[in-house]
């Protein structure tokens, strides 16, 4: 609402400008700021990243968890991000503090797995704050997932002939983006 009032009052000194001087550079400098201000605030390009498909068909790639480099594998059948117990203790988790009363499907069967949150995980560019993920036990899983609780943070994904594309959103100058929360 203060945009439009804005505006408007923009709009009305333009046209009283062009009345009293009919100046054509103080009209195309009125202009432009007019323009500027539909506009709003300019947005950096959204960060992306390509992951080519592997000769087994997945989709896999190294993520930072935590700063700490990791082999993950995307699957959007995941709802959340999976990570073995091996990787979960060389990333420095409490796994002592754990609880697996989780029950969860794998391609291997049926385990527990114990939630928790990542303080940070990022892809390439795409970096997010505080994910939902699941540890399973030892033993029970040779890849981390890189699932849902990860992909819907995203603006968009999707596969191009052998390759997926991660997209995030735009950041906006001087402006940061507000912070998301997953809902299980």
């Amino acid at each position: 609402m203060i945009r439009f009032l804005l505006v408007l009052i923009m709009l009305a000194g333009t046209a009283g400008a062009v009345v009293a001087y009919g100046d054509p550079d103080q009209i195309a400098r009125a202009s432009h700021k007019v323009s500027h201000m539909f506009r709003g605030p300019a947005a950096s390009p959204a960060p992306a990243v390509q992951i080519p498909r592997g000769q087994g068909g997945e989709f896999a790639l190294r993520a930072k968890i935590n700063g700490v480099a990791a082999p993950m594998v995307i699957d959007t059948g995941a709802t959340s991000v999976v990570l073995t117990w091996e990787t979960a203790k060389a990333i420095g988790l409490p796994l002592e503090m754990l609880e697996y009363n989780v029950d969860l499907e794998t391609a291997g069967g049926h385990t527990k797995a114990a939630r928790l949150t990542l303080d940070r995980l990022s892809v390439g560019q795409l970096v997010e704050k505080s994910v939902p993920a699941l540890v399973v036990q030892r033993g029970q899983m040779k890849t981390n997932l890189l699932g849902m609780s990860f992909l819907d943070r995203l603006e968009s994904w999707g596969v191009r002939s052998d390759t997926l594309m991660l997209t995030g959103y735009p950041e906006l100058q001087n402006s940061h983006r507000r912070s998301r929360t997953a809902v299980d």
